[in-house]
Order: C-alpha cells, then structure tokens, then sequence
C-alpha cells in the first residue's frame, strides 16, 4: 500500500489522549451528578439518559474522525500503466557574479537579491527545463539543461561572487556559453534570463543577436542595481571598499543601455529589479509563461489507484449511526415492545 500524503497519519496518535480526554470529560460529568444526586435515584431523575451509549456514540465520533485522517492522507493499492508526457521550454539562467554584485544598493546584496529571485521562480516552472552559466571575467556552465530542480538550487545556492576566479565583467561571452549549452535539436521556445548590473568590460554583447536571432532565444534581461550607484565591498569583507589602480574607490552604478537593445532585438522584456523585487516572477509570469512549449520527453509511468473513497465512506456510515444512536434510555414501553 501507497500514501499520497503519508505525513497526515503521524496525526493519528494524537487521537489516543483525545479519547481519553473525551472519555474522562464523560466520566466527570457522570460523577458530578453522582455527587448531587444518590445512584440509585439517576434512574428516577433523569430517566432517558443512558452513559453506556454517550460513550459508544463518543467511539464512533473518534472512529469517524480516524478514518477522515486515513482518506486525506490518501490510501493507494492497485495501479495502472500510463504514458506521461513532459511538455517545456529550456531556460539558461545567466548570472553574474563579478565583484560590483556585492554593492549593496539592493539589499542585501545585488548578488544576494537575485539569488532570491531566482528560487522564487523556479516555483513557477513546470516541466521547463533550467540550466546555470555564473560569470564574471569568464564564464562556465555550472549546471546543464534539468528538470532535477533541487540540483539545480544546490548549485545556486553555492555560487558566490569570485566564483569565477577571472575578475572583470564579460557578458557577451557568457551569452555565447549560453548558446552553445541549448541542444541543437528541438522546437521549444529558448530563453536566456541575463541577470547583471549592466557594466561590461569586454566584447559587445549586441554582436550576437543575429546568432540568438537564428538560434531562436529570446533574452529577457534583468538590471539588478540602482541608477545612483554604490561603492564595491573590498575582498577583506571589514568595511574597506574596492580600489581602482589609481587609488580611487570604485562605484558602480546600474548601465541599462545594452540591456535593453538585447531584450528588445531577440523579443524579450527587459525589467529593473527594484529592493525586494527581482522582477523575475513579473517577466516569467507576464511573458515566458506564454511562450511556446513542446513534448520534451514521454515515458510510461505506475499510476496508483486512490481508495480515499472507502474511508470517507465508512466514516459517513459511522457518523450515521452515531446520529441514529440516542443517549436517552429506552422507556418501559419501548424496553418491551
């Protein structure tokens, strides 16, 4: 036998100290008439109440309420062949984490932040295949194209800016890395979610939109940073800021110029990421989740039969009783009838 939702019955003990709650409650409202009135005059008193069927009727409300816990967690036996199909896009989350991420004009950190954004839509997926290129002054393909969503959070959760040992910023080759992940086959829609603060310190991005064009992928691309700027964190993490081979603090502020042609020449949205808000789930929701998806995989699946159904029944077939049951005593009458 099978469970859909086996955690429900570890509630089912509970259902022990309840009873004997119950059943202890009956037991003092029976001795606390005992206490006004003399046993022997109960009978004469309250002539229609009879204990011994409180206290069935008090079993078949426990024994109901037991078999309602078995039907949510869901009894399964028996099962059945069934074909599955998995219909998705693929989706290649580009993540930068050069050291300017560790501004913190989006708190915690740019970096941080859009961590965060993309755990929240990894919810939304459904069948999408989703894979991870970090970069900074280079790039890698840190998880490939899966359907394994928690593999795919352990690995994001373990990026960290200096990841990528190379420093600077190098969008355009992390979009190529990008490209090159996506199998060649296949006729589902492509999205690339390019997630940075817009600075650039080699190649021009732009140069590969007739690729992305003819590839089919749409970009959609995410400015994560504010328009003011802030000063970069230095390596020592004890409050010193980062400094150019001058001697001057570097500041970084939020370059949208780029990010904005891409997503607009490959038909995807660029988004301002604002405190609190990557604007991940507004894109996905508002535009990725209309794309086309195609049958990415199809395999036989073991289908369990639900009984739920049995134990909803026979929890209503005791509930009847128990309203059918009365605790009043039989009168004289009805005892011979």
């Amino acid at each position: 036998m099978n469970w859909g939702n086996v955690n429900l019955l570890y509630w089912l003990p509970l259902a022990i100290p309840l009873m004997w709650g119950l059943g202890a409650l009956l037991r003092r409202r029976r001795l606390a008439l005992e206490q006004l009135v003399a046993p022997a005059m109960l009978p004469v008193l309250a002539p229609h109440w009879n204990p011994a069927r409180a206290s069935i009727r008090l079993l078949l409300r426990m024994l109901a309420l037991t078999l309602l816990v078995v039907a949510l967690a869901r009894p399964q036996w028996g099962f059945h062949w069934e074909e599955v199909r998995r219909q998705g896009l693929d989706l290649m989350v580009v993540l930068d984490t050069s050291r300017s991420m560790m501004a913190s004009d989006i708190k915690p950190s740019r970096l941080q932040q859009a961590k965060w954004g993309v755990r929240d839509l990894l919810r939304n997926l459904r069948g999408d295949r989703v894979g991870l290129v970090p970069f900074a002054g280079s790039s890698l393909l840190q998880c490939p194209l899966t359907i394994d969503y928690a593999a795919f959070t352990m690995t994001l959760d373990d990026l960290y800016s200096g990841i990528i040992p190379r420093g600077g910023t190098a969008i355009e080759q992390a979009l190529r890395q990008a490209i090159e992940s996506f199998p060649a086959d296949g006729t589902a829609d492509r999205v690339i979610l390019l997630i940075t603060d817009g600075e650039d310190h080699e190649g021009d991005p732009l140069d590969l939109i007739p690729a992305l064009k003819e590839k089919n992928i749409r970009v959609y691309t995410i400015g994560i940073g504010t328009l003011e700027g802030e000063m970069v964190p230095g390596a020592d993490g004890q409050g010193a800021y980062f400094k150019d081979r001058q001697g001057q603090i570097v500041k970084t502020a939020l370059k949208e110029d780029v990010l904005q042609k891409l997503a607009l020449a490959t038909g995807g949205t660029y988004v301002r990421s604002a405190p609190g808000d990557t604007g991940l789930a507004r894109v996905f929701n508002e535009s990725i989740t209309n794309l086309k998806r195609s049958e990415q995989e199809s395999r036989t699946a073991k289908i369990f039969e639900e009984r739920f159904v049995w134990a909803i029944a026979a929890a209503l077939l005791l509930l009847a009783g128990e309203a059918l049951l009365s605790d009043r005593r039989k009168k004289p009458a009805e005892a011979g009838a």
